[in-house]
């Protein structure tokens, strides 16, 4: 029997980059105001070259592509990175395929964080106030999942994602609670905004944090992709490698929550990203995470991007909040996957 021949990594990476600039020239052009391709490529590159070649179109163009659909386009594109790599890693360090930041429940965590200081008010760091808070939220959550799934030294499909659902839900209820105790409807407004997920707010000043944030973990990611390879074949195997399998779990676990808490800070709960992505890339280049990780970052990044101009079109000039088309999108492929591993046991069995 012959093993299925994948497309040359070079190739895919390559596809996936083209990919990737296609979606975020095709995020610049399309909205309420159009503007055509060549337009949008053309100021970008006299925003690069500004001595070598010349803005073209309108010139409100060029102020609609800098300052009103760049930094969105930008974040959607950091956003979709960094949630399918966390993702990718989650399922790497717990061996389930159905983890990841929003089943975890540490989205939900981080929601916590983020939403008390909207209502509350309490900016204590200043602009830091918010995500700092959404780690701590990202960081307790997962822990706490990680404490109740695990028993005798081990974690279970079934208690992680029994966890997971559980906190997620009482930490939904908290979140729920905070809305329903703002002291203003400006307040309420703002967290139900803010909780249906959604790239509205991206702003320049404001992109470093979670970029700087996804480029870190990745390289840390990256550094230690032989590691992940390694847990893949279980614990046991991690240990006979001379891998201390608990030390390195709880420091990717902190590592995975910040990268989360920052994300969800900056765009709010967007679920399912870091679910879907990680399997559609381990079809085309494999589970090793050398290869693995950057093509995930790369398609992460396009899906987010495609999504959200998909969120501004599709009922414009009303914009429908991201993290609900990644849900629609994400519920039935997570329904899937639980019924093809259904069918897996009963084979084994």
């Amino acid at each position: 029997m012959t093993s299925r021949r994948r497309v040359p990594y070079p190739l895919v990476l390559l596809t996936l980059g083209v990919l990737l600039a296609a979606c975020m020239i095709a995020g610049l052009a399309i909205g309420s105001i159009s503007i055509p391709p060549m337009d949008v490529a053309r100021n970008l590159l006299h925003q690069s070259l500004p001595g070598m070649f010349d803005a073209s179109g309108a010139p409100h163009h060029q102020m609609i592509i800098t300052h009103v659909r760049g930094p969105r386009v930008v974040l959607g594109a950091v956003v979709g990175a960094g949630l399918a790599v966390i993702g990718m890693t989650l399922q790497a360090l717990v061996h389930n395929p159905l983890a990841d930041p929003y089943l975890l429940g540490v989205s939900s965590g981080a929601s916590v964080g983020a939403v008390a200081v909207i209502v509350t008010g309490g900016a204590i760091l200043g602009a830091a106030s918010m995500p700092v808070a959404a780690f701590v939220g990202a960081v307790g959550a997962l822990g706490l999942v990680y404490f109740l799934s695990r028993a005798g030294g081990q974690i279970t499909t079934t208690r992680l994602v029994l966890a997971g659902v559980a906190v997620a839900y009482v930490l939904s209820a908290v979140t729920s609670l905070m809305l329903l105790t703002a002291r203003s409807g400006d307040q309420a407004r703002q967290v139900l905004t803010w909780m249906l997920g959604g790239l509205g707010g991206a702003q320049w000043n404001s992109l470093w944090l979670p970029l700087a944030a996804v480029l870190l973990g990745l390289v840390y990611l990256l550094a230690h992709a032989r590691t992940l390879n390694v847990l893949l074949a279980g614990d046991e195997a991690a240990v006979t490698m001379g891998v201390d399998a608990d030390r390195f779990r709880v420091v990717t676990f902190v590592l995975a929550s910040l990268m989360t808490g920052v994300l969800v800070a900056v765009s709010g709960p967007i679920g399912f990203v870091g679910l879907i992505l990680p399997h559609a890339v381990r079809l085309l280049v494999g589970s090793d995470h050398r290869r693995a990780l950057p093509a995930a970052a790369l398609a992460g990044a396009s899906f987010l991007v495609l999504a959200d101009i998909a969120a501004r079109t599709l009922a414009s000039p009303q914009e429908i909040p991201v993290g609900v088309l990644t849900a629609l999108c994400g519920g039935p492929f997570f329904l899937w996957l639980i019924r093809r591993d259904a069918r897996r046991g009963a084979v084994r069995s």
